[in-house]
């Protein structure tokens, strides 16, 4: 027997002796209540008196958390964030970013002076990607809320959508490269922010949810829960990124009115399919614990996808001597190649995930 239980408050996990806890019985009280009594010096500690009000939280874990005081689960979480003069673009968006994810609902943004022209643009493109309202503005503060109730989302649904839009993408992506077909590649380049805005979200979700007892349990997820999805969440995002770059390629390759030769495009699409189809079983394998299928897959990309990565390599060398058209063949090779390593992501992620302990 394991002389210890972890019991999780907010971010916090703690072991804690099974020997040392301290044991209650229960008690009935009336028809159909019971009750247990509170430790004395925990509610001397906190200055507690018959009357007082405590809240109570069910934990993952099926465990009672008590909390001395009311405690309110669903105010607005709020921050301040101020904006010096000579912050730029990336500095700006990262931070409004990181508010974002930590679960803040509500960010005040202060400027000491005046906002730029240049900080206002990025702070209403950032808002918009993150479906964040300005509720507020002025030459000195704008505000920004998210009415979003994130109780009611659905990270398993939320997940499929993301997936499918990505994989989409990426097939999309190959098709405009095998038939040069730059309109096409261009609409799968306007679907990156989208994929972006929605991962954003996923891992919002995720993060409070591990800081969060009722929202987790609103959720039905548990710590390992949030773990696992959090690295899916990545890979998939990063998939859509470089079937985005391959999109991007394409464009740049009709723009300058180069082609790559026929063999070379016939190789990257055999390499390109195998991708995406091993992407399509990882995902399945994550949602359904198919470990056979996830070592299946492991093995099928350590082996054949190496093997034609090379090929690629080799075939670019030898048939294109244009330096623009060498530059996109590598870049092209490189992304198919990173897409199959974030799906053997996602399938040791599937394998890890079915031997997760109850």
């Amino acid at each position: 027997m394991n002389p210890y239980i972890k019991i999780y408050i907010g971010k916090t996990s703690i072991n804690i002796s099974v020997k040392s806890m301290e044991q209650r019985r229960v008690m009935s009280l009336g028809r159909s209540s019971l009750v247990i009594s509170l430790p004395k010096y925990w509610t001397q500690l906190n200055g507690l008196k018959p009357g007082d009000v405590v809240s109570v939280v069910m934990g993952r874990d099926r465990s009672l958390i008590v909390f001395p005081g009311l405690k309110e689960e669903g105010e607005m979480a709020k921050i301040s964030l101020h904006v010096e003069s000579e912050d730029d673009a990336t500095s700006i968006t990262r931070n409004i970013i990181a508010c974002y994810l930590n679960g803040y609902s509500y960010v005040r943004l202060i400027s000491r002076k005046f906002f730029t022209v240049t900080q206002q643009r990025v702070i209403r493109r950032i808002s918009k990607m993150l479906y964040l309202q300005i509720v507020d503005a002025d030459a000195k503060e704008i505000h920004l809320a998210t009415l979003e109730d994130e109780s009611k989302a659905s990270v398993e649904i939320g997940i499929k959508r993301i997936y499918k839009v990505s994989s989409s993408m990426y097939r999309d992506a190959l098709t405009a490269l095998k038939n040069h077909n730059a309109t096409l590649a261009k609409s799968v380049y306007s679907l990156d922010d989208e994929v972006d805005h929605f991962a954003l979200f996923m891992l919002r979700l995720l993060r409070k949810a591990l800081s969060s007892p009722t929202l987790a349990n609103q959720l039905g997820l548990d710590p390992i829960d949030c773990l696992d999805y959090q690295i899916v969440v990545n890979r998939i995002e990063q998939i859509a990124d470089h079937a985005s770059n391959i999109a991007r390629c394409v464009i740049m390759l009709e723009g300058r009115k180069k082609t790559i030769s026929e063999d070379l495009i016939k190789k990257m699409g055999v390499a390109g399919d195998m991708v995406l189809s091993l992407f399509d079983k990882a995902f399945n394998a994550f949602l359904s614990n198919d470990v056979r299928a996830s070592i299946e897959i492991i093995k099928n990309s350590e082996a054949k996808v190496n093997k034609l990565y090379h090929e690629i390599a080799y075939l670019t060398f030898l048939k294109e001597s244009d330096a623009e058209v060498v530059c996109a063949c590598c870049s092209i090779r490189d992304d198919i190649k990173r897409i199959a390593d974030c799906t053997v992501d996602i399938a040791k992620t599937a394998i890890n995930r079915s031997f997760k302990s109850s």
